[in-house]
Formats: structure tokens, sequence, C-alpha cells
């Protein structure tokens, strides 16, 4: 009986597997991160729920003019859709220097994750969230530190990996849905993870997406083939490949896809040579330093 129990009848690592009694395991645990102010860096983030199984971290700069309104990134986690979390060091490394070096607000959607909840349950996750920032508009919204610090004339939206592929869906679904109370001016997407036809890296996808009708039709998977990618509504794009991620030729295509569009804005592709895929969150190189003042460069200019 044991020895059935701890069957593996689904595999996929570096991600998760699942036991014949359907039990999951991962082969990443992330570390949580404790909620509150960083004496080092003058960062306070605070927990917030969204909605029914959706809440949020939100983590907010020293403030040095009272008065002062600010930017605020959207953020989705990478992890594959199925590890990772808002609430863990991972993200706090990843977001807490573009807080304290762009001096904008960031907040970051706690997803859930596959394969308790299957794709597409992320997306709508994700997409609540981004619809429960846009109540803040005029000052209305549940969440005071939005309503008091946030511009929403100038919001972002950003994620790594599954959380590039993430953010970009729902830029698309605010404009096909016509989202008011917010502005997106612009996109962080690093090293995105988008579908492909190479089929024998996709059984990941397979499984955890049950009902997409594949690479070929579905936009989430695949942003050329959607119908409403050139009304997506930020103004730019920032894509960051790097030259040993397994992923890079996914983001050069969504770059290329960009480009050949119609979409109106502006995308800029930049590689960072010699690592891999979201070295930043787990190394501080030279090269991690050239990333972060590039994502910082890309929220500050006008």
């Amino acid at each position: 009986m044991a020895s059935s129990t701890n069957q593996i009848i689904h595999d996929y690592p570096p991600f998760f597997k699942v036991f014949k009694d359907g039990r999951v395991e991962r082969y990443v645990v992330t570390q949580p991160a404790t909620a509150g102010l960083d004496p080092n860096t003058g960062v306070e983030s605070k927990d917030v729920v969204v909605s029914p199984g959706v809440r949020a971290r939100i983590f907010m700069p020293e403030i040095r003019n009272p008065g002062e309104k600010l930017p605020l990134l959207v953020h989705y986690h990478g992890g594959g859709f199925s590890i990772g979390s808002a609430f863990d060091t991972l993200t706090q490394k990843v977001v807490t220097p573009l807080v304290t070096q762009a001096n904008i607000i960031v907040i970051s959607i706690d997803y859930r994750l596959a394969p308790e909840h299957p794709l597409p349950i992320a997306y709508d996750d994700s997409w609540a969230g981004l619809q429960w920032v846009a109540t803040h508009a005029n000052g209305q919204g549940p969440e005071p530190w939005l309503n008091d610090k946030a511009d929403l004339r100038r919001v972002f939206l950003g994620g790594e990996s599954a959380g590039a592929n993430i953010a970009h869906y729902v830029a698309v679904q605010a404009a096909a849905t016509k989202l008011v109370g917010l502005k997106i001016v612009g996109m962080l997407i690093v090293h995105p993870f988008f579908g492909s036809k190479e089929t024998n890296k996709e059984r990941l996808i397979n499984y955890i997406y049950p009902t997409s009708s594949g690479f070929d039709h579905d936009p989430k998977l695949n942003p050329e083939v959607d119908p409403n990618l050139k009304q997506m509504p930020c103004e730019k794009v920032l894509v960051l490949v790097a030259e040993k991620d397994w992923l890079r030729s996914r983001g050069e295509a969504y770059y290329e896809t960009l480009v050949n569009s119609g979409w109106g804005g502006n995308v800029e592709i930049f590689e960072t040579k010699g690592e891999d895929h979201c070295f930043h969150a787990f190394r501080d190189n030279d090269n991690t330093q050239v990333l972060k003042k590039k994502m910082v460069d890309f929220i500050t200019k006008e």
C-alpha cells in the first residue's frame, strides 16, 4: 500500500511531482519573507486581500515628500505557474531595488498556483488583482496606501518568467475590456515564459492547462494569435532576455511579435550575456546591477 501511495504519476522537474494519492511535492519551496519595515532599505510592506483566494503584498518606499504620489508597478512573480509567492524572499529581492531606486510603489499579486489550481486560474486571479487596483481611482478604494500614495495615471506591469506572461495577458485584457481607473504606461517583460511548438518541453503546460486550445490558437501561450494585441494600452515595453536562458528564444519571439503587430508603442530588447534564467533573483553580481539599472531607467525615464 505504501509503495502504491508513493508512486509518482506525473513529474515535471524543476517544478513539482504528483503522487498516485494526489499529493503534490514541489522541487523548490521558497522561503517566506515577513511583511513590515525593512530597516536596511526603508521599504515598508503590508499584505492585503484582493478577493476570496487572492492576496497581494504592497511595497512602499521611504516617503520623502508627504504630498507626492508615486508610480505603481503591478508585479507578477515567476515559477512556472506552480511555485513562488508574492510573500517570499525571491519576490522581496526582485522588487525592493525597484522600489528604492525608482521611488515607486510595488504591489505583487499572489495568484493561486498550479497544479492544485489549474490554469487559467492564475490568469483570472492576476486580472482580478489589476481590477482591484483600479478601484482606487479617485482615492475611493479599500486600501489607504494606494488611495493616498499611488498615482494610477502612471502604472507599470511587470513580471519574470511565467509572471511576464501574466503581465502581458492582463495588459491586453485591460485594453480589450476598456478597464477604467488607471493608465498603464509601460511593461517590464523579464525572461518571459510563453508557449512553444517544441512539444517535448510543453508537458508542463499540457498538464497544468488542460483546457488550452494549444499554442497555435491560445493567445495566453502565443501572443501572435491574439486579435487584441494591437490594442495593448501601454506606451513602451522592455523585454529582457539572458544568453544562456532556455527561454531566450521565446523572449526574442515576443519582441518580434510586438514589432510586427501594429501596436503603436515602443519596444526594446536587452540581452544579458553569460547568464541564465532569472539570474538576478539568485545572484548579486555586475550583471545583476546592470539589469536592475536597466529596469529602473525604464521606469523613471519619461
